[in-house]
């Protein structure tokens, strides 16, 4: 049986977060709650994508970000462009850094999760540490700050691969999920008193060769927690 089917309720559009525009690429902030792509169901259309396309009309999706997390994402201005980007990704020349807020207080000040996942078909669209039939999956973290007394750690997070969910099954591996996952940290969420509106996982900083000039790119957005 899939898991339960998590409620859509997108936020409103006021207007694209345009951290950046030019003839090659379009970088937006994402806000929490929000599809990158539309989803199955007539009720999961709304998303980043089509809302950009209603701007930037040739505006073409490289990646993606979880529903729940929010931050930084770039779109390609037309199918060369696109194509650029994504192989960018592909080859790792794109760096990425989110920040989170997970449960429990983090021993280490850093580290490496280095564990392979895959999909865990059953309960989709949930992914699980899988050392038979996992896809490679590298995970770095630091610790920003600790709180005792609420017991969770601020850590900046660095993915070296890019699985669907990587960040979130790696910290939960960890025995550290992330504080408003719905997913990956029910046990915790049924448990709290002072549970989140969202997922405390954000995209915060971009960076990137330009597809056009190769000149280093590098965008931030403010962590909103």
């Amino acid at each position: 049986m899939p898991a339960e089917r998590i409620a859509y309720h997108p936020p409103p559009d006021t207007g694209l977060e345009v951290v950046h525009a030019d003839d090659a690429l379009v970088v937006l902030h994402k806000p929490a709650g929000l599809l990158s792509v539309p989803g199955r169901g007539d009720d999961r259309q709304d998303c980043l994508a089509l809302r950009v396309q209603q701007r930037f009309a040739d505006a073409l999706i490289v990646h993606r970000l979880d529903m729940a997390t929010s931050g930084l994402l770039v779109m390609g201005r037309g199918a060369a462009m696109q194509r650029a980007l994504s192989l960018a990704f592909e080859q790792r020349l794109a760096h990425k850094r989110y920040e989170a807020i997970v449960h429990g207080v983090v021993a280490d000040d850093a580290g490496e999760i280095n564990l392979p996942l895959i999909t865990d078909w059953p309960y989709r669209p949930r992914q699980t540490v899988c050392f038979e039939r996992g896809k490679p999956s590298l995970t770095r973290f630091t610790v920003v700050s600790r709180d005792v007394t609420t017991q969770r750690t601020r850590v900046s997070l660095e993915p070296v691969t890019g699985r669907s969910h990587q960040l979130r099954v790696h910290l939960l591996a960890l025995g550290h999920p992330i504080v408003g996952d719905e997913l990956y940290a029910a046990a915790q969420m049924a448990h709290g008193t002072d549970a989140p509106a969202r997922m405390l996982l954000h995209a915060a900083e971009l960076g990137l060769p330009h597809p056009l000039s190769g000149e280093p790119m590098r965008w931030c957005s403010d962590v909103p927690f």
